[in-house]
């Protein structure tokens, strides 16, 4: 159908628009995103065509919002590749474990700590090693629960390009006491630029999976390719998955984990811990890039937390309990 965003017009505020000719063009009314898919195609249909009566803005001037803010995330972890890079310096026999294979796992994110192409990221307070994760989005079209596989493409509203920032070491120490990652990675989340519906992409469809190249680069400099044809699970089966005896939610995330070179972590990993790549530094700029979805930026700055700290853990109970 088209490529819908949010952005902040002449006026500050965030109006609903299409990108169509490398301009963002207003939609009258300014419908949310999900009302706009969701509601009469007659509605829409007009709504479409009117578009940029009122304003049209080029590409390179829009400041981008959210396109939408989800009530809950879900970030799973469908690129084999990148887990076999990730194990590759872990305890064990550096293979993807077998559980991998037998169902899409997922971690849940922070809704909070979403933010849009163009926002700076502060450099979280702690770390050493601050990465990113390229990813590709879902977004979910209507609340849903126990959705078929045949039926799960119904409930797609379209498709948008997530970074996953990451500290970590922080991370790394989190997931030793046996749950995590937590705060090495609820500090942000860049969503964006716009939202691309399925029809958009029918051109680079194979099979259930999508044909679509991804960059990541670092100061203008590529540091990862994949495609996103290398799935492991397509985005209905993530649906299938996520909505299993659980409810789904009109507007929420179902990312795919980082895709194969889509982390610095990855790298390091698998020059056995040397980090061939710096980690980010106050100033770098991160740009992904997906075909058909566009491309998102941030540029790293300074902490700006105060770094608040909690006590080391009491002691509560004796050696005969531990």
């Amino acid at each position: 159908m088209v490529q819908l965003a949010r952005y902040v017009g002449p006026n500050g505020i965030v109006h609903t628009g299409r990108i169509q000719h490398g301009r963002v063009q207003d939609i009258p009314g300014d419908p949310g995103i999900l009302d706009l898919l969701t509601g009469p195609d007659q509605l829409r249909r007009d709504l479409l065509v009117r578009a940029g009566k009122q304003q049209r803005l080029p590409l390179e001037q829009a400041v981008f919002a959210v396109p939408v803010q989800p009530r809950a995330m879900r970030d799973f972890l469908v690129f084999e590749a990148h887990i076999a890079g990730m194990k590759k310096n872990e305890p064990g026999d550096g293979g993807v474990p077998p559980q991998w294979y037998e169902a899409p796992a997922f971690l849940f994110m922070n809704p909070w700590s979403v933010v849009p192409t163009g926002a700076d990221i502060p450099m979280p307070p702690g770390t050493r090693r601050l990465d990113f994760e390229l990813e590709v989005a879902m977004i979910v079209e209507h609340t849903v629960r126990d959705v078929p596989l045949d039926e799960a493409h119904e409930h797609i509203a379209g498709f948008t390009i997530l970074n996953d920032w990451s500290a970590r070491d922080i991370q790394a120490d989190e997931m030793r006491v046996g749950l995590g990652p937590a705060k090495g990675k609820d500090f942000a989340n860049t969503l964006g630029p716009w939202i691309t519906t399925p029809d958009e992409l029918e051109p680079y469809r194979e099979g259930d999976r999508y044909a679509l190249e991804m960059s990541v680069a670092v100061n203008g400099e590529v540091v990862g390719t994949d495609n996103l044809r290398n799935m492991s699970w397509s985005f209905e089966e993530m649906l299938v998955h996520a909505s299993r005896d659980a409810w789904v939610g009109a507007g929420d995330v179902l990312a795919t984990g980082t895709a194969s070179q889509g982390a610095l972590s990855e790298r390091w990993a698998r020059a056995g811990g040397e980090l061939v790549i710096p980690p980010l530094q106050v100033g770098d700029v991160v740009t992904m890039s997906v075909q058909g979805l566009g491309s998102i930026r941030n540029r790293i700055v300074e902490t700006v937390s105060p770094d608040h700290r909690v006590p080391a853990a009491r002691r509560t109970y004796g050696a005969d309990r531990l």
